[in-house]
Formats: C-alpha cells, structure tokens, sequence
C-alpha cells in the first residue's frame, strides 16, 4: 500500500504490517500500540494456536512418553495436556522450531529439524494469508479501528510473491531497519541467549557444509545445538538485511531503530511513519 503523509493522516482504519528481524522492537511497538486500542496480530501466535498446534502438542506428548509416570497416564487418558500460548508467551513455537544437532544435548536431526522448518514455513504463508480477514474481525467483531501485523523476523524468507501482495493490498508494509549499532546489539544478544530460528533450505544447506568443514566435524549429530546457533546467526541476519529492503522498496517503507526509538506513543509513532512516507514521495 502506497500513501503520502497527508493520505496515511486521513485513514480512519490504518492497518501496517511490521517487518524486520526479531529484536528490532516490533512486539515492543504493537504492544505499546495495543494500549492505544489498536488490534495487535502476532503472527507467530496464530502460527502456534491455528497451524502447529497439534504438531507443537505432538511433539510434547512425545516426549512425555518417555517418562514412565506420565506414559501410564496419557494412554490411560488420565492426563490432558493442552498449550498454554498466548500472544506475550510464544515458547511452545519456539521450542517446537527447535535446534540442530546432539540429541544429548537437545538437538534434532537434520531430518526432523528440516520437517519442523518446513512446516513453520507453510503455517507462517497460512498466518499471513490470514491477515485480511483478521482485518475485518478486528473491525466489525471487536469493534478496533486500526490493525497491527506483528510479522515474525522470517516473513522475508517465505519466497511468496501472494503473501506479500495481499499485505501490501491490505497494510502499509513498514520494514524497521537496525542502525549498525543495534546490529551489533542483536548479535551480541543471540550469542548471549541462542534461540530457535527459521532457515530457508538453501541457506541452511550451504552454511552447514560451510560450519561442518570449518569444525572438522562429520555428522550433524555432533553438532552443539547453541553453538550452530551462535555461529549461523550473524550469517543469517546479514543475508536477510537485503530481503527486508527489497520487500520495503517493491511493496512498503523503510524506518531505522534510531527512528522508531522517538516512539515513545502513539502519536509520535505515527508522526515517524508520516515522515516515512514523505521522504519516499
């Protein structure tokens, strides 16, 4: 969706779309915005509550099994396990997404790592594709005039020209770019707490036969789960910053972290995405 300040001041309904990798504040934004009554879409919430959540419980019971207790328990269907997801809570996704490598250490082989990717790649198209119909439940159920799509960091890896046209039909598309110095912020917080990511096949194959043969190491299964991590999430940031801008410059608008820091409201936020489109018209 393209408008000119004037334009974006006028819309009654504003519906925008956050793109950019985790970190960057977009959760921190649409919770801000929520408080001004705005309809906060996450995402990965609808991800974990609509597309994987029988595979995210599978995987729980199955692990569940293993213990003797609970084993007797479940078959016995004296025990119900549900997730407890809510939109502030995403763990159970990305505990599901999981990490490559040592089963002794947490890790998942390579097959079930990629099934698990592939899966959270098709239910993230399906969460996406979902957001102009949350559009009008967010108006004409709940009674919300202005929308938030709180995207996941990976939105730029799904290589899918529909979802990105049905966004941009529906909502201003806003990419927040990290300033060098907060790229450096987010690296350091990865290697400092790694988590689960999302990697496109391509991506994950290459820097594997890249991090296998640097290490020395023969099979995935000797892979330290967090150590892949730490080492394959630079990579993957830094291959992603082209993406984010060339969804920005095809179907949206670009604003840095420096800008979205003068956020401190409503109000002001606005004003930054006013500014935005100004300069780009």
């Amino acid at each position: 969706m393209r408008l000119s300040g004037k334009e974006f001041r006028a819309w009654d309904t504003k519906s925008i779309t956050l793109l950019g990798m985790s970190g960057v504040g977009k959760t921190r934004l649409a919770i801000k915005l929520r408080r001004r009554h705005w309809f906060h879409y996450s995402g990965d919430y609808r991800i974990g509550t609509r597309y994987l959540d029988e595979p995210i419980l599978d995987n729980i019971k199955q692990e569940a099994m293993k213990v003797p207790f609970l084993r007797d328990l479940l078959r016995s269907d004296s025990l119900f396990i549900r997730n407890n997801i809510t939109v502030d809570n995403l763990q159970p996704v990305s505990s599901f997404l999981g990490k490559l490598g040592n089963p002794e250490k947490g890790g998942l082989a390579l097959k079930e790592f990629k099934r698990r990717q592939e899966l959270h790649r098709v239910a993230e198209i399906a969460a996406m594709k979902d957001v102009p119909e949350f559009i009008h439940k967010a108006h004409d159920i709940y009674g919300y005039q202005q929308f938030i799509n709180d995207a996941g960091g990976s939105l730029c890896e799904l290589d899918d020209a529909s979802v990105l046209d049905a966004l941009a039909e529906h909502t201003l598309i806003l990419y927040i770019k990290a300033t060098e110095k907060d790229e450096h912020e987010l690296i350091r917080r990865a290697e400092e707490s790694p988590k689960p990511m999302y990697y496109r096949e391509a991506f994950l194959d290459e820097q594997l036969e890249i991090y296998l043969r640097e290490k020395g190491i023969a099979y995935v299964a000797q892979i330290e789960p967090d150590e892949f991590v730490r080492w394959s999430f630079p990579r993957l940031f830094y291959s992603r910053l082209p993406r984010y801008q060339a969804i920005a410059d095809q179907y949206g608008y670009t604003i840095t972290t420096e800008d979205l820091a003068q956020a401190k409201d409503e109000p002001s936020f606005l004003r930054v995405v006013e500014k935005a489109l100004d300069r780009h018209g």
